[in-house]
């Protein structure tokens, strides 16, 4: 029997505590149960976001939080920019569109990371804009963008800024008032290590200020109805409970690891990753690398179908594969999460064994644990 270690860019390993916390006797979410739960997460998901804004819990995929912060602040005509360097930054302007919007695409190729100064040049010709909207890593190439640095950009204008860091959350730095972004949505089963099903999005005060005047249609992600219902301190609509009590136990594990060591951890098993798949003979594929996954070039000859079914089957390791034009050029693995790395030596080492199977040969045997371990030597945890 192989043991499975998920080293998708999510679902990830959830740990054996959150399954237990999830495995309670239901309870009902209108009731004084249920109110000291919810507060607490919402309290804890303030830590996790760097935030003292509200953080809106929906139940859902992390899409249906970005389209709320599309029709809960915008309406039909408005001027949005995004920045279009994988399928989820596209994902934005599919809903801009979706909703009658006017949109504006930063195309930037894919793997590379927008420069700050491209956002700046945008708002200046196009001062009617209301939101920019980005990732934090663009999970499809494993890219990480420089929020830091955009931010005060964007502040500086009428315009607010949004980000998907659904993959990012927990494991990239983000320092979300800080950085002055206005919104970041999030999602449940990255690297806050639970399963899928729970949307998070905080607001800014300067997001609440556009609710009232945005006009475009929603009903189940509906912004002003998810604000008054956390005022209350509850949902709009039947919330997850059973994650929801998962979530109290892996945000109280980030919270007592402490989110900088967090970060430092997720940087470490990156580098890892990294530097066992170079040992490998193998090309990195992001040119501005994410903490949150690592993309890496299929060698020449080597299917990714073939690879990710022996890995998957035969050591029972999952990984991703490349999306739309990206589709059979390139394959990511993510340590995030409840990941250490254990995992990421199992995966180097199996990764070796089924790319000689195919016909890829390392340089020598065993170079990409060895890479690995190179790279760990060098790994110092962060304070707390």
């Amino acid at each position: 029997m192989n043991k499975r270690i998920l080293l998708t860019p999510g679902p990830s390993n959830v740990p054996p505590p959150v399954l237990e916390a999830m495995a309670r006797p239901i309870i009902h979410h209108r009731s004084p149960d249920f109110d000291p739960i919810f507060e607490e997460c919402r309290r804890r998901l303030q830590y996790v976001f760097r935030t003292e804004n509200p953080v809106l819990t929906f139940a859902g995929s992390g899409t249906g939080a970005m389209e709320a912060a599309v029709t809960g602040t915008l309406s039909p005509g408005d001027t949005m920019i995004h920045v279009e360097g994988g399928k989820f930054g596209q994902r934005w302007g599919d809903i801009g569109k979706a909703h009658g919007l006017n949109v504006i695409t930063l195309e930037i190729e894919w793997g590379t990371a927008i420069a700050p100064e491209a956002i700046e040049q945008v708002l200046g010709s196009h001062p009617e804009a209301k939101a920019v909207f980005t990732t934090l890593c663009e999970t499809s190439t494993a890219a990480l963008t420089d929020i830091q640095a955009i931010g005060p950009i964007v502040a500086k204008t009428d315009a607010i800024l949004v980000v998907d860091a659904i993959s990012g959350l927990a494991a990239d730095a983000l320092e979300t008032d800080q950085w002055q972004v206005d919104m970041v949505v999030g999602g449940s089963q990255k690297a806050l290590m639970l399963p899928p099903g729970l949307a998070f999005l905080s607001v800014s005060s300067k997001a609440r200020g556009l609710t009232e005047s945005a006009r475009c249609a929603s009903y189940y992600f509906n912004l002003r109805k998810a604000l008054k219902s956390l005022g209350d301190n509850t949902t709009a609509f039947t919330p997850a409970i059973s994650l929801i009590q998962g979530l109290i136990v892996a945000l109280t594990m980030i919270e007592t690891e402490g989110l900088p060591r967090v970060w430092g951890r997720h940087a470490g098993l990156a580098n890892a990753l990294r530097a066992g798949g170079v040992g490998l003979g193998l090309e990195l594929f992001s040119q501005a690398p994410s903490n949150t996954a690592v993309a890496y070039r299929l060698p020449e000859g080597v299917a990714y179908k073939d690879l990710s079914l022996r890995l998957r089957d035969d050591h029972g390791i999952t990984i991703a594969g490349g999306q739309d034009h990206l589709k059979g050029k390139i394959f990511r693995a993510a340590a995030m999460g409840y990941a250490d790395f254990k995992d990421v030596y199992a995966f180097l080492a199996s990764l070796e064994r089924v790319l000689g199977e195919l016909g890829h040969e390392p340089p020598a045997p065993g170079s990409g644990v060895a890479g690995a371990l190179e790279a760990t030597s060098q790994y110092q945890p962060q304070p707390v």
